[in-house]
């Protein structure tokens, strides 16, 4: 499974995990973690622009948890509300891979 966090120039962060791992809580809280030093390095200028980060991500468990909601308080991140889901509305198909769908 691979974890990525982008943003509109790139990548910032992303995460192979082991065959047969999976995401839960605590993982994830780890990840968000990672994350957030990645985007003070990667991109410094965010903190100087903007008051709030505005983040996106579905509403599975572990990203439910209570120990990821606090976290995400602490962070003072703008988490948007993520529609139901559908197969047709997957950013990663829109945005991530989209150089993929020009190569056929």
């Amino acid at each position: 499974m691979l974890c990525v966090w982008w943003d509109q120039e790139s990548v910032i962060y992303y995460e192979l995990l082991k065959p047969g791992e999976t995401v839960n809580a605590h993982r994830y809280h780890q990840q968000l973690i990672k994350l957030h030093r990645a985007l003070r390095e990667k991109r410094p200028h965010y903190r100087k622009k903007h008051d709030k980060l505005i983040f996106l991500h579905d509403n599975a468990p572990s990203h439910t948890s209570t120990m990821v909601q606090n976290y995400l308080e602490t962070l003072n991140w703008e988490v948007l509300t993520h529609p139901a889901y559908s197969p047709d509305l997957a950013s990663s198909d829109y945005h991530l891979f989209s150089s993929m769908s020009r190569t056929r």
